[in-house]
């Protein structure tokens, strides 16, 4: 088995946004991380705009070239670049020199209104919170302070380059300060970095329909930049190839249900210069009100919720998406896991691949038409690979998880599906909580590609990797458990009793929903019949 790599971080001195976060988190007192992380995100995302839009402002006044007799006041000016134009009134420098005063929370709000007002794309996006009471003003003006140091002192980034890592990185740190609730906005980064690094989307469509606050999509554009050398070696040197922007060969879709993480995601795309007209909101989510209905994407990315009892499946036993494998095949009403599997195959593309994060249960479970789901999928070749995770990489679950990777035109390995266990990599940053090193992600992610591109090399390696034609996951039965393939004792690998306590008790509430509904229709037909007859007497 490859030895299973350690962690290696230096231990000098800390980067520039943990420092940062310390003395923001100092600032924060005692009020609720949840609150306090739109408080911040909103001063970084103010920061950066104002930083893009300075930037832009000195060319135009300096008219020289193709800004020859430009007026640094027009906001068409900034539209046509791309840029964000901010009024006067809403101007970092002006809200820093206001930073000591009794109204600078009231000055704030009035900022980020007037921001979205000049801005459309904004509207109804930037946070108003800065003049409640409970936010002590004088930290407010700490706080501005703080942001307003930032780019001074880093000598290895520009000022509206590091806003972005910052904001990133904040984003982390308060979803770890939640908790729980903080993992239904936040997929852990090294997660999503091993999604994108084993799918490797250099260009196409993008979809994420559950998308929190955007981490696959900044992830994805991340990796287009890191890998320029290969698409140009791809797609050929030309100047039509060289001059395309790096972040403008995907184009990004995505849906979230939570407004709050909406706007969140919004600023997260923009402070990283990623177009998220396509990512939309409304309350009913991606089941009940799909709002990318006939998008067909070339990569689908998502975290969805493990377990979900709470989807109305009930409501869609009729819907279109559970035909998507020729079989009308509805998912349960108490668990979304396989309605949310057969949503990304209904939006993938022809050539599409899909990586996505599911509890561990959905690898064996057949309750309901699951397990039918389950075999279709095996039996028509669209699952490529399947990988075993390890524990505490999650904040709002100890559920344990697993990926999955799905492909509708398997070039080279059809007929087989790669497994692989990653259970014992990564590091603790804490007692409770987990990440995946580089190296860890290296290692998985060159195997996948390795099998995938069959000349390179690959081999199964006992305990870690096999390759399983179907015939072989026919004979067990359709699990997809990777112990069962790889040499693990299948007690070791199959059994958990929380995930199947969990997996119990959603399906009991389940039907103790559905009995309370019936009761309520009984009720109502009897009071009815009571009313008819009240009346004909």
């Amino acid at each position: 088995m490859p030895r299973i790599p350690k962690d290696t971080k230096s231990q000098t001195e800390e980067p520039l946004e943990k420092q940062l976060w310390k003395a923001a988190d100092k600032l924060r007192k005692n009020m609720d991380a949840a609150e306090y992380k739109h408080v911040v995100s909103g001063l970084i995302f103010l920061k950066y705009i104002s930083e893009a839009f300075n930037e832009l402002y000195q060319k135009l006044k300096d008219g020289k070239g193709e800004y020859e007799g430009a007026n640094p006041e027009d906001k068409n000016e900034y539209t046509a670049e791309k840029v964000f134009y901010v009024p006067p009134s809403a101007r970092w420098e002006w809200l820093q020199g206001r930073a000591k005063l009794p109204t600078i929370g009231k000055d704030v709000d009035e900022a980020m209104d007037a921001i979205e007002k000049d801005n459309p794309s904004l509207r109804g996006v930037l946070p108003k919170v800065y003049a409640q009471e409970k936010l002590d003003k004088q930290s407010l003006g700490g706080l501005i302070d703080l942001i307003s140091n930032a780019g001074l002192r880093s000598k290895e980034h520009k000022g509206k380059d590091l806003l972005g890592k910052v904001f990133e990185y904040f984003l982390g740190e308060f979803a770890m300060a939640e908790g729980k609730k903080g993992g239904q906005f936040y997929t852990p980064a090294s997660v999503v970095k091993l999604l994108v690094e084993m799918l490797e989307p250099y260009d196409g469509q993008v979809f994420d329909p559950c998308c929190g606050s955007g981490g696959m999509f900044v992830q994805s554009e991340k990796f287009v930049k890191a890998h320029q050398d290969h698409y140009k070696k791809k797609n050929g040197n030309s100047k039509k190839v060289l001059a395309i922007n790096p972040g403008d060969r995907i184009s990004i879709f995505g849906q979230e249900s939570n407004q709050t993480t909406w706007r969140l995601a919004k600023m997260n795309l923009a402070i990283r210069g990623i177009d998220s007209s396509n990512v939309r909101w409304n309350n009913e989510g991606s089941f009940l009100n799909d709002m990318h209905k006939d998008l067909k994407a070339d990569f689908i990315l998502a975290n969805p919720p493990f377990n979900d009892s709470d989807w109305s499946g009930e409501l869609l036993r009729d819907d279109a998406r559970w035909n998507v494998l020729g079989l009308k095949l509805p998912p349960p009403p108490a668990n979304a896991n396989y309605a949310w599997i057969q949503h990304f195959i209904y939006h993938l593309a022809p050539t599409g691949h899909a990586g996505f994060i599911l509890a561990k249960g959905s690898l064996t479970t057949k309750t309901n038409n699951e397990g039918e789901i389950r075999k279709a999928m095996i039996e028509k070749d669209i699952i490529d690979c399947i990988i075993n995770l390890p524990t505490k990489l999650f904040l709002n679950t100890q559920i344990p998880a697993c990926l999955w990777f799905l492909s509708r035109n398997k070039q080279k390995r059809k007929g087989q599906i790669l497994f692989i266990d990653a259970r014992n990599m990564g590091y603790l940053i804490n007692r409770r909580n987990r990440n995946l090193s580089d190296e860890d992600i290296s290692l998985v992610a060159g195997t996948y590609h390795k099998w995938r591109n069959i000349d390179n090399g690959y081999q199964d390696v006992q305990g870690f990797c096999k390759s399983a034609s179907i015939d072989e996951v026919r004979d067990k039965g359709y699990v997809l458990t990777p112990g069962r393939y790889i040499g693990l004792p299948d007690d070791e690998d199959d059994f958990n009793f929380a995930e199947r306590f969990g997996a119990l008790k959603a399906e009991l509430e389940g039907q103790i929903a559905e009995e309370a509904k019936l009761n309520k229709r009984i009720q109502e037909s009897i009071a009815k019949i009571s009313l008819k007859a009240g009346g004909n007497g």
